[in-house]
């Protein structure tokens, strides 16, 4: 019998674009993000892409995806978006940026429509493993179908 997976806005989106994707559902309980998702699937953890969500100085939102293996550097990001300042949004902040719970955080199928940045290079790979929306469920699929359907903006945003 084949697994379930959630229904979640990410996965309605999914299907109404009309773009496949392999799901995988794990115990999220370690809480360990993109490193317990790569060692659950078994790649390396620079093919996951984490999301991360960021305020800006005048309080609006962006979420970036970058590598598993990678951080973003606040000063590129806020350099790429025209800003003075960017931090992390809290638990709350990217639960309202984003509609999702702190830990399951997909760039799709979110709530409001916060621009979403990608590190140049995961456009690089053909395969990426993201979150789906919910805690320990990611789903893999084609790197150009992620940047296309959530609409993100690639820059280099890396620390280095």
């Amino acid at each position: 019998m084949a697994r379930r997976y959630p229904a979640t806005p990410a996965v309605r989106a999914l299907k109404t674009a009309d773009i496949g994707f392999e799901p995988f559902v794990y115990d999220y309980s370690k809480h360990e993000g993109a490193l317990g998702a790569a060692d659950f699937i078994g790649i390396d953890l620079h093919l996951t892409a984490k999301t991360i969500v960021f305020v800006t100085d005048n309080g609006d939102g962006v979420v970036v995806l970058m590598h598993g293996d990678m951080e973003v550097s606040t000063k590129k990001l806020a350099r790429v978006l025209g800003v003075k300042r960017v931090t992390p949004a809290d638990q709350r902040e990217a639960s309202r940026i984003t509609g999702y719970q702190f830990g399951g955080t997909s760039p799709l199928g979110m709530r409001s429509n916060p621009p979403v940045l990608a590190q140049q290079t995961l456009g690089d790979l053909d395969r990426v493993y993201v979150n789906a929306g919910s805690r320990g469920f990611v789903i893999g699929i084609r790197a150009d179908d992620l940047l296309r359907l959530a609409e993100a903006t690639t820059a280099d945003v890396a620390t280095g």
